[in-house]
């Protein structure tokens, strides 16, 4: 195998093992290079820990993002766009939906700030890869105003998704649709 695929499949197994033991944070090194019938080091080689192997998994999700969307994106509103692009990125991870919510709890655990700053700026371009993919082009206070009312839509959004147990997470999904309708409203996008 070579070096991308090995990655790929200990980021496999590392989610699979993670949602068969319903336990992200606890997650065992040495139990992971048994399944993947590697060895530590070699595991090191491609993910220094596990937040490494949940980066990973978050940078799939944003690939899945950023992949292009139907022909006629680019004619719909910007509101509709906006909706169909972030809601992509949750798409991505509903998979192991329960894992991500726990990679993100576990990133926040307070002796964890070293993951803070990252996620700050992570949240940061993802907001303007929205913006951009969306056709928003304000420049000035209405930008900043657009990527603070995103954030806040984003933060909400994540937050109910961590905790929607309905299917696909149709509860979050409508609260985005909310959110994203009120912000519209108001004139925001």
């Amino acid at each position: 195998m070579n070096k991308m695929s090995d990655a790929s499949h200990i980021l496999n197994a590392a989610l699979e093992l993670a949602q068969a033991q319903d336990n992200w944070y606890d997650l065992s090194l040495v139990e992971l290079a048994d399944r993947c019938n590697t060895s530590i080091p070699e595991i090191h080689s491609h993910f220094a820990d596990t937040n490494a192997i949940a980066d990973a998994w978050f940078a799939q999700a944003l690939e899945a993002m950023l992949f292009p969307g139907p022909d006629n994106i680019d004619h719909l509103p910007a509101i509709i766009r906006l909706e169909h692009i972030i809601w992509r990125w949750f798409e991505a991870l509903a998979p192991y939906h329960s894992v991500t919510a726990q990679m993100l709890k576990s990133k926040l655990h307070p002796p964890h700030i070293h993951h803070w700053a990252p996620m700050v700026f992570d949240l940061s371009r993802l907001v303007q890869l929205w913006r951009d993919m969306a056709g928003l082009r304000a420049g000035g206070r209405r930008r900043q105003a657009e990527e603070i009312i995103l954030t806040g839509i984003f933060l909400i959004t994540l937050s109910a998704w961590c905790r929607d147990n309905s299917p696909q997470q149709s509860d979050a999904h409508s609260r985005l649709l909310n959110l994203l309708a009120r912000a519209e409203k108001l004139g925001q996008f």
